[in-house]
């Protein structure tokens, strides 16, 4: 239980840490993905990919650690 607790707690703050970097690359949005808009100010938080990169990079540790 603990790993997964581990694995959870490493794709959240993973994708928090990746977002900024994901919105920068300026892709479309994905559904998912929380958009809003007020009068010119468009934001846009990339759940979703940050999500799959913060999954992938988890992946990526977790079978080079061995």
């Amino acid at each position: 239980m603990k790993r997964l607790a581990l694995g959870l707690a490493i794709l959240v703050v993973g994708a928090a840490v990746l977002s900024p970097a994901i919105a920068y690359l300026g892709l479309d949005p994905m559904p998912g993905d929380i958009a809003w808009s007020r009068g010119d100010l468009h934001l846009t938080i990339p759940v979703a990919y940050s999500l799959c990169a913060s999954g992938g990079l988890a992946l990526l540790y977790y079978f080079l650690k061995g």
